[in-house]
């Protein structure tokens, strides 16, 4: 028992390590104050009005009207049932955030390390090293939480692969099964997806070797494993990826019905996002430098350049101190070619050169992996900027054509530059390698390295215009101002090639004196802990820093009622706001106090979307009626928010006399120009069956109301002597909503592009819709049989193996 416990020591320290730096990085935990994430404000806006309903009825409603008229909650804020995975997740990230997912950052690149066979010592380094990387810390600056999850448990995924390819069967798959559940847990699919091109890479090269050492019957063993392992997991989250899948369809990200753009000329054709959408985020060829001069483009959109630039000495005599220090303090300083950036996706300048060393020390199959990894995300992450390339994932690779920001498929290289480092670093201190083998590998890593940053350092002022996308206002504004700005970029870019170039120098320097035997093994690992913690932290923290946390009330209740706000909530009818103070369709803080038309959303509904570049942008009252927008927010002629309250929204329900039947979606979307939405709706014939009225006599007794509201279950009493066609002011999804006449199933169809049309027989009726989604329910039975298969295989397994062992 004590041999276990004396075992277990490094691994605790490690663990406690992560914990203490995690915390010491985000202190201002410790005072109960939380970090301000601008998409976490806007997703808490969106998510109100599910929190209250939870609260109010200790249920989940799976819909939500606060936003975009209304819409499902499965990519927003929803608990599934039999979610246990999310509890192991919880149970893992018991720090409050972000300090939880800098420790998961942490954890799974050390155990990935450990799964490599390196010594904990520099398991540790490398666990600091890839969680302090800076493109991982400015996610959780701007509220990207779910990317960071899914980033997270990378790491642990690929350890739990390559222990199975180890021949390491059983925890190999346990680790995959569970890890890869925690992975598609974190909800971001982008990520997700960009893990899976890593780990085809790496399985064509061992499927290589394999071939080669005729072990194919051994290799295809550990792929059946592997394929158990990740069905299982996905099985385990059969709720949410069913129910995501159902919605992918219906959004932006699905296809759209329409070829026409707003403008009437043609649309292109695309089973998902647009080419501009998806490559407008393209790191620039040059900008891949930042990976280890951090501001090679000048860092961030807006760079704190001080009092002793170019830009406040301008400044100083041509306005106030005041401006000019605060210009200064914001100075644009980036130049690339993508519209902006928070800051460089700086890997660091001791990584990179330890990554160098590693290409020539590490052998192998690891080695041809990860640096074809950084390859391949470094072309795709140019974009537009390598387009034959770009264009040919976009059109024939499956769902690459799903996400936008190329850009961001360089986190694995972000993952694989650190781990062949610190294998490198692993080989270098190994005793199989000479000293001459060593001197070489780090003469031509100082070499290449080194070679770079001088170069960059001595000629790169001259080599560069230093003007970016956005500087032709510039000097518009203050003539003479783009000068000092492209001089202070001039300035940045110099002292930072200098500062990879010190870096360089120090760390190759360290190596060779533990090479010439002037430093031991622990000291010199000591040494690289400073270089690429004081490297790294120093860079992140001038982008994510104490000064971005807040009271916790602020940021738990992050929006404040208006005046105008208060007085539009006096009325407790059931309406929708329109906010056009701000983009509606990039806008959380409206749907916290209100049902809003607009939000703040990544995937939106598409028809929706159509609807408001078509109509809502170009104020078409009749639509904005018919959603029953019954309030605007807007600015006033002396710039002030002014509240304009509208005389004429058709309402919740009301009954139209006459259909006008259209042959596809252009002739719908088209025909609400001129429609009149109160007594006139435009339907797709595909809803039209034999028998199927168009007219409908005006009875001057018919009426229609709602009695009853809950966010999945709208109520409404109906009378009329003859038959009616009801249009509701409610959001068409035929994935989960049901009408009912007097408790019997009716048939609704999509009617107005995006909304709900009933057909009701004469008479007295109460007509409800209920928000029933079937896929809930066959999510959750599947999820069940597939713990149930875990739990069975699992055990069963460690029961054989015990045995054998017996």
């Amino acid at each position: 028992m004590n041999f276990s416990i004396k075992k277990a020591v490094p691994y605790l320290i490690a663990i406690a390590t992560f914990i203490l730096i995690s915390v010491a990085y985000f202190s201002p935990i410790l005072e109960g104050k939380k970090i301000f994430q601008n998409d976490i404000k806007h997703f808490t806006g969106m998510a109100k009005e599910i929190n209250d309903f939870r609260i109010e009825n200790d249920a989940e409603p799976y819909w939500t009207n606060a936003a975009f008229g209304g819409m499902p909650t499965y990519n927003l804020s929803v608990l599934y049932p039999n979610d246990y995975v999310k509890k192991i997740d919880q149970f893992l990230r018991f720090l409050p955030r972000p300090a939880d997912y800098l420790f998961l950052y942490f954890l799974g690149f050390f155990i990935l390390l450990l799964v490599l066979k390196v010594e904990v010592k520099l398991a540790i380094l490398g666990a600091l090293a890839f969680g302090f990387s800076t493109y991982f810390i400015i996610i959780l600056g701007v509220g990207h939480n779910s990317k960071a999850h899914a980033i997270a448990y990378m790491p642990m995924v690929l350890a739990g692969i390559l222990l199975v390819l180890q021949r390491n069967y059983l925890w190999g798959f346990l680790l995959t099964a569970v890890t890869m559940s925690l992975e598609i847990n974190a909800s971001h699919p982008q990520m997700t997806y960009y893990l899976f091109f890593a780990v085809l890479i790496l399985g064509i090269f061992y499927l290589i070797e394999a071939f080669k050492e005729k072990q194919l019957p051994s290799f295809f063993k550990s792929i059946a494993i592997l394929i158990v392992a990740v069905v299982l997991a996905i099985g385990t989250n059969a709720t949410s990826l069913l129910a995501t899948k159902e919605y992918v369809a219906h959004s932006t990200r699905g296809k759209s019905e329409l070829t026409i753009n707003p403008d009437g000329s043609p649309k292109e054709a695309s089973n998902g996002l647009s080419k501009e959408y998806i490559t407008d985020y393209s790191y620039g060829i040059l900008e891949t430098f930042n990976l280890f001069i951090p501001r090679f483009m000048g860092g961030g959109n807006y760079e704190n350049v001080g009092m002793d630039s170019h830009i406040y000495n301008f400044l100083k005599d041509k306005t106030e101190p005041r401006q000019a220090k605060e210009f200064s303090e914001f100075a644009p300083m980036y130049w690339g070619k993508q519209p902006g950036v928070e800051a460089p996706a700086y890997i660091g300048a001791v990584l990179v050169f330890l990554f160098v060393l590693g290409i020539f020390l590490v052998k192998g199959n690891l080695k041809k992996w990860l640096v074809g990894v950084v390859i391949f995300s470094i072309l795709l992450s140019w974009g537009k900027n390598l387009n034959f390339l770009t264009d040919f994932f976009i059109d024939y690779v499956p769902m690459y054509n799903k996400f936008r920001a190329v850009s961001s498929i360089q986190v694995i290289a972000e993952l694989a530059v650190p781990l062949l480092g610190i294998l490198g670093l692993n080989e270098f201190f190994k005793n199989t390698n000479t000293a001459e083998i060593k001197l070489n590998a780090l003469k031509n890593t100082f070499y290449i390295t080194g070679s770079i940053a001088f170069i960059f350092m001595l000629f790169g002022t001259s080599l560069f215009a230093f003007e970016g996308l956005r500087d032709a206002g510039y000097d518009q504004m203050l003539p003479g101002l783009l000068e000092a700005i492209v001089a202070d970029r001039k300035a940045i870019f110099f002292s930072d090639s200098l500062r990879t170039l010190i870096f360089v120098v120090i760390t190759a320097g360290a190596l060779w004196l533990f090479i010439k035997e002037k430093l031991n093994r622990n000291y010199t690992i000591l040494i690289l802990a400073g270089l690429i913690l004081f490297d790294l932290v120093s860079v992140d923290k001038r982008y994510v820093n104490n000064a971005d946390f807040q009271n916790a009330k602020e940021i738990d209740k992050p929006f404040v009622a208006s005046e105008i706000d208060r007085e539009i909530l006096k009325d407790k009818s059931y309406y929708r706001v329109a906010n056009f103070m701000v983009n509606p369709m990039n806008d959380g803080s409206t749907s916290y106090f209100h049902n809003s038309i607009g939000g703040y959303h990544a995937a939106k509904m598409e028809r929706y979307q159509e609807l408001y570049d078509f109509h809502i942008a170009k104020n078409n009252i009749e639509v904005l009626n018919m959603l029953n927008t019954k309030y605007f927010i807007y600015e006033n002629e002396s710039g002030r928010e002014t509240l304009q309250q509208n005389p004429n929204p058709n309402g919740n329900a009301w009954l139209v006399n006459n259909l006008k039947i259209v042959d596809n979606a252009n002739k719908e979307i088209l025909a609400l120009d001129s429609l009149k939405t109160k007594s006139e709706a435009v339907m797709d014939k595909r809803f039209i069956s034999e028998g199927f009225s168009t007219n409908y006599p005006k009875d001057s007794t018919a009426a229609i109301q709602l009695i009853s509201y809950v966010l999945n279950d709208l109520v409404y009493d109906f009378t009329s002597n003859t038959k009616q066609f009801a249009v509701f002011s409610e959001i068409y999804y035929k994935d989960g909503w049901n009408a009912y006449i007097d408790g019997n199933l009716t048939p609704h169809y999509r009617v107005n592009y995006v909304l709900r049309g009933l057909e009701i027989p004469k008479g007295t009726h109460k007509i409800e819709f209920k928000f029933e989604p079937t896929v809930i329910k066959q999510g959750s039975s599947i999820t069940l049989i597939s713990y149930g298969l875990l739990l069975i295989i699992s055990a069963g397994w460690l029961f054989i193996e015990r045995k054998k062992k017996a």
